[in-house]
């Protein structure tokens, strides 16, 4: 009982088929013993009548032989009962192994169409929720439940596209207010002589404007990647994306004293849209920027092979909790109020990197380093430029 317990459906779909198995040629051979008439027990030699002494001599020799006769049917029955043991014993054992082969082979059978179902569910993610499994045959358990793993399927991607939706009308209404806002404020900082409190009190709103405009962003960029579907896909090197990036922002760079170390190859290509991988890229660097600490280190790396493009970005800085960094994917998420610039940060940096990179079918690994700092590494899906592939082909 305790096999039928633990272990797995097909070890214990196994085990009972091949207990069935089993039962029933022993049922099996135990009707061949009753049908058979063969008994486990005969009457002994000595038990039987002697002859009479001072008998006539042919009905003493007649005694004689039947006794003779009697002894070797003894005999013959207890072999052939030690046969039929013998044969039993082996029948038996025969029987147990093609009862487990049997067993398991049933059990393979049964269990396939719900490994399938398994592995087609597996293959389903936030990315391609419109796929379904779309199991045919006849109405029986396996079928309801594929149709129920498909109903499932329906209501989750009707959630996800009302939320990517909702998040993308809500930030675009957002903006007509915060423009109306910005409109006042620019009419009421142009009246003539303004008061020293409104022009303090205009920058301050300016700048929380230009951060909710700066989140508004962000959420509308979320929203494009985990929706996946991108009409600009075309080929980019993200070794020219991280030039790029770093260029843009060579003053802050400066600004804060940070040593860059650069190991960029423009030959790290992929297939994507390129606005997203762009703001990947700039969400990468801006975030080894603003969380770094002053004169500190920056090491930027990009390169590509048949494997995938890659591109790492490192940051020095203090020693950090795996645990902590294994949620910055996540939307506002951040290491803690001990990091510089986290006051100024939407907190969905890394969160819109992860899911651009999951958009483009790639991965993002996020390690704390042991000697302190950050390391975020991008692997997306190679593609090779038309004039190589040409080229590739030529050789070949």
């Amino acid at each position: 009982m305790g096999m039928l317990r633990g272990g797995t459906v097909g070890r214990r779909f196994t085990i009972l088929y091949a207990a069935g198995f089993l039962a029933s040629g022993i049922a099996l051979l135990a009707l061949t013993y009753v049908m058979s008439g063969v008994r486990l027990s005969t009457p002994a030699p000595g038990n039987l009548p002697a002859p009479v002494p001072g008998g006539p001599p042919d009905l003493v020799a007649a005694q004689h032989r039947i006794r003779e006769l009697q002894t070797q049917l003894a005999d013959a029955q207890g072999q052939q009962e030690q046969r039929w043991v013998v044969a039993s014993l082996v029948a038996l054992v025969v029987m147990t192994g093609l009862s487990l082969l049997l067993g398991r082979l049933l059990a393979v059978r049964v269990l396939r169409p719900l490994r399938l179902i398994t592995a087609a569910t597996r293959r389903i993610t936030a990315e391609n929720l419109h796929k379904r499994l779309a199991v045919t045959g006849p109405s029986d358990e396996v079928k309801e439940l594929a149709d129920t793993v498909d109903g499932l399927l329906e209501r989750l991607e009707a959630s996800f596209v009302a939320q990517r939706r909702f998040v993308g009308n809500a930030s675009h209404e957002l903006r007509t207010p915060l423009a109306t806002i910005r409109a006042s404020l620019d009419v009421a900082v142009a009246k003539p002589r303004p008061e020293a409190q409104t022009l303090a009190l205009a920058g301050r709103v300016r700048t929380e404007l230009d951060r909710v405009d700066h989140l508004l962003d962000g959420f509308l960029l979320l929203a494009r990647a985990q929706h996946g579907a991108f009409a600009d896909r075309t080929l980019v090197s993200l070794g020219e994306l991280a030039r790029d990036a770093l260029d843009a922002r060579a003053s802050d760079i400066a600004a804060k004293g940070l040593r860059l170390d650069t190991g960029v190859r423009p030959e790290a290509w992929t297939r994507g849209s390129a606005v997203l991988l762009s703001r990947m890229t700039q969400n990468l660097v801006d975030n080894a920027i603003a969380h770094n600490q002053e004169s500190g280190w920056i090491r930027v790396t990009a390169d590509g092979d048949g494997s995938g493009a890659r591109l790492v970005v490192e940051t020095g800085g203090r020693v950090l909790d795996q645990d902590e960094v294994d949620r910055l994917g996540q939307p506002f998420e951040r290491l803690g109020t001990a990091r510089t610039g986290s006051e100024r940060s939407s907190g969905l940096g890394l969160s819109i990197v992860a899911a651009i990179v999951a958009a483009h079918g790639g991965r993002l690994v996020l390690r704390a380093r042991p000697e302190g700092g950050l390391h975020v590494a991008v692997t997306l899906p190679p593609a090779v430029p038309e004039g190589d592939a040409v080229r590739a082909g030529v050789a070949a």
